[in-house]
Protein backbone atom coordinates (compact mmCIF):
# COMPACT_ATOMS: atom_id res chain seq x y z
CA UNK A 1 0.00 0.00 0.00
CA UNK A 2 1.14 3.42 -0.69
CA UNK A 3 0.82 6.46 1.43
CA UNK A 4 -0.76 8.30 -1.42
CA UNK A 5 -3.93 10.14 -0.48
CA UNK A 6 -6.24 11.69 -2.92
CA UNK A 7 -6.06 15.51 -2.94
CA UNK A 8 -8.81 17.88 -3.90
CA UNK A 9 -10.06 17.29 -7.40
CA UNK A 10 -8.87 19.58 -10.19
CA UNK A 11 -12.14 21.49 -10.34
CA UNK A 12 -11.72 22.49 -6.73
CA UNK A 13 -8.10 23.43 -7.34
CA UNK A 14 -9.11 25.63 -10.29
CA UNK A 15 -11.79 27.36 -8.26
CA UNK A 16 -9.42 27.95 -5.40
CA UNK A 17 -6.81 29.41 -7.76
CA UNK A 18 -9.24 31.92 -9.31
CA UNK A 19 -9.49 35.05 -7.20
CA UNK A 20 -12.22 37.57 -7.81
CA UNK A 21 -10.90 40.59 -9.64
CA UNK A 22 -10.22 43.55 -7.41
CA UNK A 23 -12.20 46.66 -8.31
CA UNK A 24 -10.16 49.17 -10.30
CA UNK A 25 -8.53 51.91 -8.29
CA UNK A 26 -10.50 55.16 -8.49
CA UNK A 27 -9.14 57.66 -10.95
CA UNK A 28 -8.72 61.21 -9.77
CA UNK A 29 -8.01 62.50 -13.26
CA UNK A 30 -10.69 64.83 -14.66
CA UNK A 31 -13.15 63.29 -17.06
CA UNK A 32 -12.65 64.22 -20.71
CA UNK A 33 -14.85 67.02 -22.07
CA UNK A 34 -18.30 65.99 -23.27
CA UNK A 35 -20.85 68.03 -25.20
CA UNK A 36 -23.53 69.49 -22.96
CA UNK A 37 -26.21 68.86 -25.56
CA UNK A 38 -27.73 72.31 -25.21
CA UNK A 39 -29.69 73.24 -28.33
CA UNK A 40 -29.22 76.72 -29.70
CA UNK A 41 -32.31 78.06 -31.45
CA UNK A 42 -31.52 80.45 -34.32
CA UNK A 43 -32.64 84.01 -33.67
CA UNK A 44 -32.84 85.06 -37.30
CA UNK A 45 -30.14 87.70 -36.76
CA UNK A 46 -27.00 86.33 -38.46
CA UNK A 47 -24.49 88.16 -36.25
CA UNK A 48 -26.20 87.04 -33.02
CA UNK A 49 -26.53 83.47 -34.28
CA UNK A 50 -22.81 83.39 -35.10
CA UNK A 51 -22.01 84.54 -31.55
CA UNK A 52 -24.30 81.90 -30.04
CA UNK A 53 -22.73 79.17 -32.20
CA UNK A 54 -19.42 80.03 -30.52
CA UNK A 55 -20.89 78.47 -27.35
CA UNK A 56 -20.41 75.07 -29.01
CA UNK A 57 -16.65 75.59 -28.60
CA UNK A 58 -17.10 75.06 -24.86
CA UNK A 59 -18.27 71.49 -25.53
CA UNK A 60 -14.73 70.48 -26.45
CA UNK A 61 -12.90 72.25 -23.63
CA UNK A 62 -12.27 71.37 -20.03
CA UNK A 63 -14.62 73.13 -17.60
CA UNK A 64 -11.96 75.58 -16.43
CA UNK A 65 -11.73 76.92 -20.00
CA UNK A 66 -15.48 77.55 -20.39
CA UNK A 67 -15.26 80.99 -18.79
CA UNK A 68 -13.13 82.34 -21.63
CA UNK A 69 -15.68 81.21 -24.22
CA UNK A 70 -18.64 82.54 -22.22
CA UNK A 71 -16.97 85.92 -21.74
CA UNK A 72 -16.14 86.14 -25.44
CA UNK A 73 -19.75 85.36 -26.41
CA UNK A 74 -21.09 87.82 -23.83
CA UNK A 75 -18.78 90.57 -25.13
CA UNK A 76 -19.87 89.88 -28.71
CA UNK A 77 -23.58 89.94 -27.82
CA UNK A 78 -23.12 93.25 -26.00
CA UNK A 79 -21.46 94.67 -29.12
CA UNK A 80 -24.40 93.52 -31.24
CA UNK A 81 -26.89 95.11 -28.84
CA UNK A 82 -24.88 98.33 -28.73
CA UNK A 83 -24.87 98.44 -32.52
CA UNK A 84 -28.69 98.17 -32.50
CA UNK A 85 -28.87 101.18 -30.18
CA UNK A 86 -26.63 103.31 -32.38
CA UNK A 87 -28.50 105.94 -34.34
CA UNK A 88 -28.18 105.64 -38.08
CA UNK A 89 -26.14 108.32 -39.80
CA UNK A 90 -28.26 111.10 -41.31
CA UNK A 91 -29.25 110.45 -44.90
CA UNK A 92 -27.20 112.22 -47.50
CA UNK A 93 -29.14 115.02 -49.10
CA UNK A 94 -28.82 115.00 -52.84
CA UNK A 95 -26.79 117.79 -54.30
CA UNK A 96 -29.01 120.21 -56.18
CA UNK A 97 -28.25 120.74 -59.79
CA UNK A 98 -28.90 124.41 -60.34
CA UNK A 99 -28.15 124.48 -64.04
CA UNK A 100 -30.33 126.65 -66.15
Amino acid sequence: MSDWMPGPDTAQQGEAAVQPAAPPAPSYDPAPPEPLGVERTPTGHAAVDARLERLADADHLAADSHTEVYEDVHRGLREELTALDARPAPAQTPAHDNRS
